[in-house]
């Protein structure tokens, strides 16, 4: 297969592998599809979406009786 790259898509890929961050043209392209089949994946599973009640109520802090009221602050005094 032959594939053609814009002239800044193979800029891209050249700066990527001078990088190091890949070794070769075909491990971006590998990497690549690996980001868009778990992409694809992702979206076929969705995550059932809570609200935030829900999310409280099953938070592993449920029914610890936690504070979270700020306290004031005043600041403290400066001389000038």
């Amino acid at each position: 297969m032959t594939i053609t790259l814009k002239p800044e898509q193979e800029k891209f890929i050249r700066a990527e592998i001078e990088s190091g961050h890949f070794h070769s043209v075909d491990e971006v392209v590998e990497y690549a599809l690996a980001s868009i089949r778990g992409r694809e994946q992702r979206r076929e599973s969705p995550v059932p979406q809570k609200n935030l009640a829900q999310f409280l109520m099953e938070s592993p802090f449920a029914g610890a009786e936690l504070n979270l009221e700020r306290q004031n602050d005043y600041g403290r005094p400066i001389d000038l």
